[in-house]
């Protein structure tokens, strides 16, 4: 497509009053599309730099340069040419921004991709041409047409062999994007059976050591130590570093290690993983105390009768901010162990999780939050505090407020309090 630009040249012969050369308006021709656009140029003729520079004439406003690209070229069974770069994607996951042009034989079809591009796809930015889509393309004929099927499974197929060329020919500059595109992947891999299997020889673990790991390299570094008493390997992990730390390095005193899975999609991707790698669990970090993490014999509990397991649940209970759940648990985890841990259930919060991502369980979206409140029986500050059984005990006070401050959950009115009853404590 061409339209028509003015510009002004200098006359070689004629002259105004202070001698200076007269301009002359004249029209020229206004290239709208690249005639010679570097999708349908041969790899072998372009350099990185050219393809950096193509980028940015597609996506002036995106000042980052992509990590890489995927240049295509099939000319059977059907025909198609294209440029797919790989953007920081990072945490977010928004896959129809319409950064795929669509153009047939050089002509612009379209931004909106969907059926020619699998959804997870639609996260990578670039061109596609393909004479074998035509000009009035509409949703219904990209779902049903065989070419289009074709060029679909194909670009998936080409983005996994150059993210597995990559991660063979250089790990090492692998891992250094791994952290951008790794929710591309993930999302691959939930979105798609045959990328999964794909992905399998590429995709990476990471551990809050900033150390990575194929999923078979994994399995055998955690191997020996991480097995609970039905023999299931234990992958424990976390979400937040900072948040996490004093679970995280009570795990590494026992010798474990520690996964990082800190993206959005992270929730769904453990329970894929759980699905596909056999005889295993996921278990947060911060999900029990560090001996029930990995169980490896069966734990001798407290004994008490009813009357005064209902007698420390409403002790506890009443120390416990208002509005969420609560169970109490009596636990015999050792006289120096904390005298009372705050947890989560596995199972609620990543349920949770996904139905704040969405998919279908809301159900679990909507219920209260729910926390596992275990008392150490066997700690001595535990034993004082029921033996008094005070409701406005300082010391019961302490102790779970400081459960809470361990699990950010101790804020506001509730901290100034803390803080000041730990200097007259300290007095």
């Amino acid at each position: 497509r061409f339209g028509e630009e003015t510009y002004w040249e200098d006359s070689e012969t004629e002259k105004d009053e202070q001698g200076n050369p007269k301009r002359d308006e004249k029209k020229r021709p206004r290239i709208i599309n690249n005639t010679d656009p570097a999708w349908k140029k041969t790899p072998a003729n372009l350099t990185d730099e050219d393809y950096r520079k193509f980028y940015h004439e597609l996506y002036p406003m995106n000042f980052e340069d992509p990590l890489f690209q995927i240049h295509l070229n099939v000319d059977y069974p059907f025909n198609l040419t294209g440029i797919l770069y790989f953007p920081k994607v990072k945490r977010t996951v928004d896959p129809k921004q319409n950064k795929i042009q669509l153009y047939c034989n050089q002509v612009f079809v379209t931004d909106s991709v969907e059926g020619v591009v699998p959804e997870y796809l639609m996260l990578l930015h670039g061109v596609l041409d393909s004479p074998d889509i035509p000009l009035n393309v509409s949703r219904s004929y990209l779902q049903s047409d065989s070419n289009v099927k074709k060029i679909s499974s194909h670009i998936s197929k080409k983005v996994a062999d150059k993210l597995e060329e990559i991660f063979k020919n250089n790990r090492e500059d692998f891992e250094k994007k791994w952290d951008d595109i790794k929710i591309f992947i993930e999302y691959g891999m939930l979105s798609d059976e045959k990328f999964f299997d794909r992905a399998g020889k590429f995709s990476l673990l990471k551990n809050t050591e900033d150390k990575y790991f194929t999923f078979g390299e994994y399995k055998e570094k955690i191997q020996i130590l991480q097995k609970d008493k039905d023999g299931k390997l234990v992958y424990l992990y976390a979400t937040n570093k900072e948040e996490q730390y004093s679970y995280i390095a009570k795990a590494k005193e026992k010798g474990y290690d520690v996964l990082l899975l800190d993206t959005i999609l992270d929730s769904h991707y453990v329970n894929l993983l759980e699905s596909k790698i056999e005889n295993s669990r996921f278990v947060r970090v911060d999900s029990d105390s560090i001996e029930n993490l990995i169980p490896k014999e069966e734990k001798v509990k407290p004994e008490l009768s009813e009357e005064k397991q209902k007698e420390l649940e409403e002790l506890f209970k009443s120390a416990l901010p208002q509005g969420n759940e609560y169970m109490v648990e009596a636990q015999n985890l050792g006289e120096n162990a904390e005298p009372v841990l705050i947890t989560q259930s596995e199972f609620m919060r990543r349920y949770r999780e996904m139905s704040a991502l969405g998919g279908g369980l809301n159900f679990y979206g909507e219920m209260p939050a729910s926390y596992n409140i275990i008392v150490n029986m066997e700690s001595p500050l535990v034993q004082k505090i029921v033996e008094s059984g005070d409701k406005e005990s300082a010391l019961l006070r302490q102790v779970t407020d400081l459960a809470l401050l361990s699990n950010g959950m101790l804020k506001g009115k509730a901290l100034a309090d803390f803080i000041a009853r730990s200097r007259e404590l300290l007095k």
